[in-house]
């Protein structure tokens, strides 16, 4: 028998609580991974091709409030800035669902190509939502899931404005970094609400990544001290703060990381501590034909640090898979588009996972250590 068999043999004398040792290690780990991704979803949201040209700006109160639709000349006249559009929030329910499902925004349809670049959408169904005031295009998720199509009609209840909309789908676009929004006419929306003169904020398009600091610094000063003060921002720290509204998010899935971990390192410990326990006669036996401490604390390691890892490999290669091969937008019901499992995340769970075979082993190891020849030999005997 040599060493590496004496140890596997240890490892999986009792298969069933090996079983359920290396399963802990991995549902943990899954959580772990899981919930990092996540935050980094939260927190780092993707950026697409265009959004280093576009600026968000809203209300300097709170984003529920409205803007003045005036604002709109004043923006186009600052130097750098090449195209404005106005974006509100419907907030239209579909088939009597009770809450939003997706997102619906009115804008200026004539600006969509110059403001979203990446957004892919064939020239007829574009052209067919340019000149019918009526007609929507919606992204591709949103029309998988309700197995919408162009040329449907759809209608939707406002639960802001108080108006009921009925719209034709002119196109199904894709690209973007979220293909579950809907956008159509602003008129129409003016129209159905009775052209208050109002706007829920405006998407700008720079020339030139240059003229992005200017132009956030123009704007904001072109409406200071006004009744509408606004903020504007680049798109990422639009959606960065957009975010932050959630409330401390690093702080609540650090904590349940952390929480995760440490409960690990106690049912692994204590996993490790029986399972050696129950072997002090063999041990001592060990320790008597000469094997020496660091000999034994070598097998007792190479036993945690195993199971760890193989609970790691499993774990975090099933993480891996999952949200690589997975659909995450089908899973979570379109609440995350994508979920990317980072080579850092990867790192960071193997390494916990190493760390874990490690702490686990340090208790056993110690009480080995300890361990006498003669009182061991009594041991379960």
């Amino acid at each position: 028998m040599t060493i590496g068999s004496f140890i596997l043999k240890n490892a999986l004398r009792n298969k069933r609580r090996a079983t359920l040792s290396i399963l802990s290690v991995a549902v943990s780990l899954f959580l772990l991974v899981t919930l990092m991704v996540a935050l980094r979803e939260l927190t780092l949201p993707p950026e697409d091709i265009g959004a280093a040209l576009r600026i968000a700006v809203r209300s300097k109160i709170s984003i529920a409030n409205v803007l003045p639709a005036r604002q709109r000349p004043i923006i186009e006249r600052i130097p750098g800035v090449e195209a404005v559009s106005p974006f509100t929030f419907f907030w239209g329910t579909f088939k009597n669902e009770e809450s939003l499902t997706f997102a619906q925004f009115a804008m200026d349809p004539m600006l969509l190509r110059v403001l979203f670049v990446e957004l892919k959408l064939p020239d007829k169904e574009y052209a067919d939502f340019e000149k019918d005031r009526r007609a929507c295009i919606i992204g591709k998720l949103t029309a998988d899931k309700y197995h919408l199509k162009v040329g449907d009609r759809i209608t939707l209840a406002s639960a802001i404005y108080q108006a009921t909309l009925d719209f034709n789908i002119a196109g199904i676009y894709s690209g973007t970094i979220d293909d579950r929004n809907m956008l159509f006419h602003h008129k129409y929306f003016d129209e159905a609400t009775g052209d208050l003169g109002q706007v829920g904020m405006w998407w700008v398009k720079v020339k030139s990544p240059e003229d992005m600091p200017r132009v956030i610094t123009a704007i904001n000063q072109a409406f200071a001290n006004t009744s509408a003060e606004v903020r504007a921002e680049s798109e990422r720290a639009f959606q960065l703060g957009f975010i932050s509204m959630w409330g401390n998010i690093k702080l609540l899935v650090g904590s349940i990381c952390t929480v995760v971990v440490f409960t690990l390192i106690l049912v692994s410990g204590s996993t490790m501590s029986m399972a050696i326990r129950e072997r002090f006669r063999e041990l001592a036996v060990l320790k008597a034909i000469g094997f020496r401490r660091r000999e034994l604390f070598a097998f007792i390691l190479a036993e945690s640090f195993g199971l760890a890892m193989f609970g790691a490999l499993i774990g975090v290669g099933g993480a891996y898979a999952l949200y690589t091969y997975g659909s995450i937008a089908k899973m979570t019901n379109g609440i995350f588009i994508t979920f990317e499992v980072t080579p850092k995340i990867v790192g960071i769970g193997a390494l916990v996972a190493a760390c874990l075979g490690i702490v686990a082993s340090i208790a056993p190891a110690i009480a080995v250590a300890r361990m006498s020849v003669v009182n061991g030999l009594k041991t379960l005997d």
